[in-house]
């Protein structure tokens, strides 16, 4: 099912004020769990996150893109998923936990950036793509990470946003243990780090999904917004246009 979204009142939009201890708390976290992180991401998803990634890696091989930026590429699954749809382009990954960047480098990707989402290295216009998988949910600031997304974007440039999401009942009626309680203890296991898998279950609650999530996009001054469920809509990929900047 695709959802053509359209913009709101700014009054209507989920709220998330830029939040420095935020980040910092989340780069320790993902530092806790970098060196089991895949591991516990395909064994979670029943391996459901291959195919989520080779979704997002389909729509944007349509745009035949030059350049890339997959923002918060983590251990660099979905920049390798991109390099294998898109031989031709330049692919770019970026995050700012060390870690989990030399886990991607373990992994055979050379442009790799250590950097924040809310202030990325990068000039204006510089890519025709800008991913994230599973990252913007993370970000200090919401609005910040996705006027940044926007800037290093060339006008006429896509956004693809992939991340979780809350199902619809009935499917959510046993998606919320399964996430609050089955999850955590599981992956307590696998990585040593449970407080890691709380906070996810915590951090998809709290993340706008949907209409909602297509009114942020829009606010930030994207246009031509869809969400597009996957998995009944445990996930969501997220697609929207860089339009020119009024004035």
């Amino acid at each position: 099912m695709l959802c053509l979204c359209h913009a709101a009142h700014a009054s209507s939009l989920p709220v998330n004020q830029h939040d420095p201890d935020k980040g910092a708390a989340v780069r320790d976290l993902f530092t806790s769990i970098a060196r089991r992180y895949d591991l516990a991401n395909h064994l979670l998803s029943g391996g459901l996150d291959f195919f989520w990634r080779r979704r997002t890696a389909r729509a944007v091989r349509e745009l035949r893109p030059a350049r890339i930026l997959d923002l918060a590429t983590g251990s660099g699954d979905l920049a390798l998923t991109l390099r294998a749809a898109c031989p031709g382009s330049l692919i770019v990954g970026a995050d700012f936990c060390p870690p989990m960047l030399a886990e991607a480098q373990r992994k055979g990707l050379r442009d790799l950036v250590a950097g924040d989402g809310t202030r990325l290295p990068f000039s204006d216009g510089t890519f025709d793509v800008v991913t994230v998988a599973f990252g913007l949910r993370n970000m200090a600031s919401w609005p910040g990470t996705l006027a940044e997304m926007g800037r290093v974007l060339r006008t006429g440039g896509h956004l693809f946003i992939l991340d979780f999401s809350l199902p619809p009942p009935p499917l959510r009626w046993f998606y919320r243990p399964y996430l609050h309680h089955v999850l955590p203890r599981f992956a307590g296991l696998l990585t040593g780090e449970k407080a890691a898998y709380d906070y996810l279950g915590e951090s998809i609650e709290a993340f706008p999904h949907g209409p909602a999530m297509c009114r942020l996009i829009e606010t930030a001054g994207f246009t031509a917004s869809h969400a597009t469920p996957l998995t009944g809509g445990i996930v969501t990929l997220y697609s929207a246009r860089r339009e020119p900047v009024a004035g």
